[in-house]
């Protein structure tokens, strides 16, 4: 029998599995498993059946609590029910986990094991989640591999429908979740034979029904309960043989063998690892290739985690063994030892003393920590820890992989171990997030094992920012199959691609060349020119390793043939053009086959621009001769430059260098607590083209500052007087601001290469030459050539003083710009449109802000190193920032009000009681002062500092408890930040309780209308007729109306705004805000990458929705019902255009129409109808009369 082959990731292999063996699915998205419930929704939409043959029923909930309560309620019901999920998702889980296993209820749940939230948050792997549900009563079933988390998918189903135990499968998250390999495909005949029928009955007539009711889910007392948990032990006690049983079964079925404990290595060897997941895999690599050497050393690879199954690991383990070390990808603090190798000692000694250990005396047993936060796990540190277990007393509590030079647990190894075939190809690409190289990869690695006899093998090295950092393509392709869950290293790759440009100048990216190899380099410099670009350090790797160098200028191909800043097909091309994996004509024909098939959805103008970009790149692809001696007359870069602060310089210059891995654990802060204020710092120089001004035009509105996502354009007024220092080039002109008319200057300047040269303020300049209509008071420029000249004018222009704020009227936007932004060169996408809201709100409070952030993209960029854009002014202030987790943003900075009303409250109380010793006067200014006004802020501080002083002066306790709450006598400002996901769904109940609090926050939802960093899912906000992953069908439900809502209370302060629209009403919303003293609510309207657009275009879109009454702009203030006045006031006209005139500019509503045009039809109709609803009742609420004191 001819068995399928395809090249796939555990997310999808294990989603194949459980779709056609489920009949309700339940999800939720969280980071890596989103993509199984993305695939589940998406075969659902397509019709595609179960092997049964009908289509299950996948339902996306609001929380993952919520998906475990969805899916013991189908349990309970009868129906063969699962979720797929990690990290903190399966810890909301663990209520419902504990009533799914008490009350013997089969399923499995999928996991994409992830680290968890502590010191910091990862969406990283490693095993901390699923140890963290090992008491709940849930089998735990580890995969090794991609082939293994189909494989074991269908073991664990038909085992907990045998069992009755519930199962958790799990493998690695990223490192085995997204990495691309060749497997077997399991068929669905297989799978009918795997599952017994009678058990899915049995199941279901278990099943509450009022046709047979049982009661079930009781109380109960003291005087039973505890026996009631001792019932199910002989469950347990079955659970492994079960499972085992199934592994044979399976075997005898596909020819791939699994036992609980899989032994591989010397028959007769003495030392011995016991792992399991991904990292079981590299062990046994490893093992295998030093037994060939002779050594005797052996592997246990762990699959069957819970029920631990003492006999069967005994009878796994050769008699001969001496000493054990266990690996767990997990930490415990304060625990003698982590879950795996505290079972395993305990396995050891009982069955020493029971006589079921093959040998006589107790092996010696250490245990130690690798990989967590998906950290590199090689066969070099696999025999680092071999290594170790031939010293006469090994170090135990021990780590591999980081330095530890505090605690002194990391042990050594040698980095140049390899254990791969010189016949396996290895392949690296460099690009940036969003430039398209991930997903060219992927394309790449599947047409390499579908159409060719080689294995390959894909994973994809990026950090937590969805676009905008570096990422690293990882590919290889062999005649054997590819086992290495790790990284290429050093002096391994064959083939090596820099997408980006200024990549050259930054990274040491030919390190990982081996001699002979092939550099492919994307440059806006020809053939004759490059050698001349690169840095010192290139051109010796590339004569001394005999390097085969070619170039091509892949931005100039992709503006020719309408790709934009999507060179990612032009590089996969040269790939296959120059590697010769494939004959040219079958790769080009693969390449274009694979572009029908990813973009056919989204029309054939898209698909026609790629094959024109394939044609072109082969024209433009040239090879460069290299000379045989190093000309350049520069070197790589500083990762920042040298006058940057220590910590900055000696460790976030290390992480920003792509050597994160050598920072110490010295290095890092004990309690996860880091300086603000460092992305000035980096320096990415991303930017191909960066505005430049043209100060004749400029009509000085301040609308580029203020709506540039990454604050790399900033509006100065400042006297004349100081442009005697300027820089030749800086530009200025007279200000035409009425305060400073006179003697004073006006700037609009650039940061060069902290710029990411999206070009919104480009197309948000309202000026124009009169003679030439395409000439605006910006244009876009290309950055290389002006580069060094602007850094200069950056510089200087940061030196100039910055208008008294006290002096600023923050109503008018122009002005507004005029305040410093706190909220600086984010890693957010290019275009971004959250961040201008950020940075609005930093300019107007950041210096008295403290911020609650909901995890999201908000928090990705706001707070993932290597650096932060929260910064602080000349005096130290700035905002204080903090993310808890997803779903209890809300309360978290509800606890930060509380303790700030607290602390005020005390501070006036201690105050009161030593009025007399500080001052009656000083006393009574800060008792009673009013802090409405900059002026009034600015007042309260030199009182407060005065207060300080003769505190400082007073050595009693009273004085010493009130200088620290001092600070609390000036108004503080609370921010709650987060995404639409965050408020409308997950996070929505804690919201509505903190608004209807009454207390003085201030809620920022920044509504994308989809999951945005978790790659784009369906939530609550999504509006009607948009396709989302979890909305594959297209949503055919209308959006929340979360202000409507929350105008219910009628005591919260509510704005729905768009920048792009009405940045005036805007600016209004944030500072009337701020001012109301109670709840307030912002609703921001901000276009994402997620929706297929330009997003340059971003604000024009946001106009459209506008204009559409898809997105009614108004302002609802409580504080107007006393002046008699309606609280309600609309600031968006009446729609003037189609919904679909605003839509279909977006893929996410456009693509429906390519495949399925009729629902996409009628979906809009009802869109169309859920605006012009929406407007009419806003309309009638806003013509209301409030005159209450109207005489009757």
């Amino acid at each position: 029998m001819k068995r399928e082959m395809v090249m796939t990731d555990a997310n999808e292999a294990t989603a194949h599995v459980a779709f056609r063996l489920s009949e309700v699915i339940a999800i939720y998205p969280i980071t890596p498993s989103s993509g199984m419930g993305e695939y589940a929704d998406a075969w659902a939409a397509e019709g595609i059946p179960n092997i049964w043959g009908t289509i299950p029923n996948v339902v996306q909930m609001q929380s993952e609590g919520g998906a475990a309560g969805a899916v013991h309620g189908a349990l309970q019901a009868g129906a063969l029910s699962t979720t797929f999920t990690a990290s903190q998702g399966l810890l909301l889980m663990i209520p419902n986990m504990y009533k799914i296993a008490g009350e013997l209820t089969p399923t499995v749940f999928h996991v994409s094991a992830r680290s968890l939230a502590a010191q910091a948050l990862s969406i990283f792997g490693d095993h901390s989640d699923v140890m963290a549900v090992r008491q709940t009563g849930f089998a735990l079933l580890a995969s090794s591999s991609v082939q293994e988390a189909q494989d074991m998918s269908v073991i664990a189903e038909a085992a907990t429908l045998r069992s009755r135990i519930p199962f958790v499968h799990f493998f690695d998250g990223f490192r085995s979740s997204h990495e691309i390999n060749k497997i077997v495909r399991i068929s669905d005949d297989e799978m009918r034979e795997m599952i017994d029928h009678d058990f899915i009955v049995a199941h279901r007539q278990r099943a509450m029904s009022p046709d047979k009711p049982v009661l079930r889910g009781t109380a109960q007392n003291p005087d039973v309960y505890f026996q009631g948990r001792e019932t199910v032990n002989l469950f347990y006690e079955k659970c492994p043989e079960i499972v085992e049983e199934e592994m044979q079964k399976f075997g005898k079925l596909t020819g791939r063998n699994y036992r609980l404990f899989e032994y591989c290595g010397d028959p007769e060897a003495e030392r011995v690892i016991i792992i399991m997941a991904s990292g079981a895999e590299t062990a046994a690599e490893t093992a295998k290739v030093l037994t060939a050497q002779g050594e005797k050393v052996g592997v246990v690879n762990v699959h069957l985690y819970r029920p631990f199954s003492l006999k069967h690991l005994l009878q796994a383990l050769p008699a001969t063994v001496k000493k054990i070390a266990v690996l767990d990808r997990t930490k415990e603090p304060g625990a003698n030892g982590e879950p795996l190798y505290l079972d395993v000692i305990n396995a050891l000694r009982v069955g020493l003393d029971s006589g079921l250990a093959p040998f006589k005396e107790l092996p010696h047993v250490v245990g130690g920590r690798y990989g967590l936060s998906s950290k590199e796990f090689t066969p070099a540190m696999v025999k680092g820890v071999f290594d170790e277990l031939k010293k006469d007393q090994p170090k135990t509590n021990f780590t591999i992989g980081i330095i530890d030079d505090v605690t002194n647990t990391s042990l050594e190894y040698d980095p140049t171990f390899e254990t791969l075939e010189k016949s396996v190809v290895q392949a690296m690409f460099f690009g940036l997030g969003s430039d398209g190289t991930v997903g060219a990869n992927k394309n790449s690695i599947k047409i390499i094992g579908d159409e060719t006899e080689n294995y390959a093998q894909g994973y994809f090295e990026y950090d937590s920012k969805k676009s905008g950092a570096v990422t690293v393509s990882h590919l290889r392709f062999g005649p054997q199959p590819i086992r290495a869950p790790y990284q290429i290293s050093e002096g391994q790759a064959s083939f090596v691609a820099c997408h980006q440009l200024s990549f050259v100048e930054k990274f040491d990216m030919l390190k990982f060349a081996r001699p002979g190899s092939v550099f492919l380099m994307n440059s806006i410099y020809g053939q004759d020119k490059v050698w001349d670009t690169l840095p010192k350090e290139m051109q010796k790797d590339l004569i001394e390793k005999k390097i085969e160098f070619y170039v091509i200028d892949a931005y100039e191909v992709a503006d020719k043939t309408g790709m934009g800043q999507r060179i990612n097909t032009i590089m996969q091309t040269c790939f296959f053009a120059i590697s010769g994996v494939l004959p040219k004509d079958e790769a080009i024909y693969q390449i274009k086959k694979s572009i029908e098939k990813t973009y056919g959805k989204r029309g054939e103008a898209v698909v026609q621009k790629n094959y024109a970009a394939v044609d072109q790149a082969l024209a433009n692809l040239h090879k460069v001769t290299v000379p045989d001696k190093v000309t350049s007359t520069f070197t790589r870069r500083p990762p920042v430059p040298a006058e940057a602060p220590e910590y900055v310089r000696d460790i976030l210059g290390m992480i920003i260098d792509r050597r994160g891995n050598e920072v110490p654990v010295s290095g890092m802060p004990v309690d996860g607590t880091f300086p603000v204020g460092t992305t000035k710092w980096e320096k990415r120089n991303i930017a191909l083209e960066i505005p430049v001004w043209e100060p004749d035009i400029c009509i000085q509105c301040g609308r580029c500052s203020f709506v540039c996502p990454h604050a790399a354009i900033r509006t100065k007024i400042y006297p004349n007087e100081l442009l005697e220092k300027a820089p030749e080039a800086f530009k200025h002109t007279e200000s035409k601001a009425r305060e400073w008319r006179e003697g004073y200057a006006f700037t609009v300047q650039v940061a060069p290469e902290d710029c990411t040269g999206c070009g919104m303020c480009v197309e948000n300049c309202p000026g124009k030459d009169k003679t030439d209509p395409s000439r605006k008071a910006i244009n876009m420029k290309p950055q290389p050539p002006i580069r060094e000249q602007e850094i200069k004018n950056w510089d200087y222009f940061l030196s100039l003083p910055l208008i008294d704020r006290a002096a600023i009227s923050p109503h008018l936007v122009k002005n507004s710009q005029l305040f410093e932004p706190l909220f600086e060169f984010s890693g957010a996408c290019a275009g971004c449109g959250e961040t201008p809201y950020i940075k609005l709100a930093t300019q107007l409070y950041g210096d008295r802000m403290m911020v609650a952030n909901a995890t999201g993209c908000s928090s990705i960029y706001g707070g993932n190193l290597p650096t932060t854009p929260y910064t602080n002014n000349a005096d130290g202030r700035g905002p204080t920032w903090s993310n808890s987790l997803f779903e209890d943003n809300a309360e978290f900075g509800l606890g930060m009000r509380l303790t700030i009303d607290k602390f005020t409250e005390y501070a006036r109380e201690s105050l009161d009681k030593l009025s007399a010793k500080v001052g009656k006067e000083l006393a009574d200014e800060l008792l009673n002062a009013t802090q409405k006004t900059e002026a009034d802020i600015q007042a309260q501080r030199k009182r407060v500092a005065e207060l300080k002083k003769i505190l400082g002066e007073m050595n009693t306790p009273e004085a010493r408890n009130l200088l620290s709450l001092s600070d609390y006598l000036v108004r503080k400002s609370v921010w709650i930040i987060g995404g639409d996901g965050w408020a409308y769904d997950i996070g929505y109940g804690g919201l509505d309780h903190v608004l209807a609090s009454g207390r003085d926050i201030n809620v920022l939802v920044l509504d994308t209308e989809v999951y945005s960093n978790t790659g784009g899912q369906s939530s609550k906000a999504t509006p009607r007729a948009a396709v989302a992953k979890f909305a594959a069908n297209g949503k055919n439900m209308p959006k929340k109306d979360l202000g409507m809502m929350a105008m219910s209370y009628g005591s919260i302060y509510v704005a729905r705004v768009a920048m792009g629209a009405n940045d005036n009403q805007t600016l209004k919303a944030f500072v009337e805000a701020d001012a109301y003293e109670g709840p307030s609510l912002i609703i921001a309207y901000s276009h994402c990458i997620a929706h297929g657009i330009d997003m340059k275009k971003g604000l024009i879109q946001q106009k459209l929705a506008v204009n559409s009454g898809a997105w009614p702009l108004f302002r609802y203030n409580p504080d107007l019902v006393d002046e008699g006045k309606n609280p309600l006031q609309l600031d968006s006209k009446e729609p003037t255009i189609k919904v679909s005139e605003y839509a279909y500019n977006e893929t996410r509503y456009r693509m429906l129409v390519q495949s399925n045009e009729v629902r996409a039809e009628q979906l809009m109709i009802n869109a169309q109808k859920d605006a012009e609803k929406r407007w009419n009742l806003y309309s009638q609420m806003a013509a209301m009369q409030y005159d209450t004191n109207k005489e009757e």
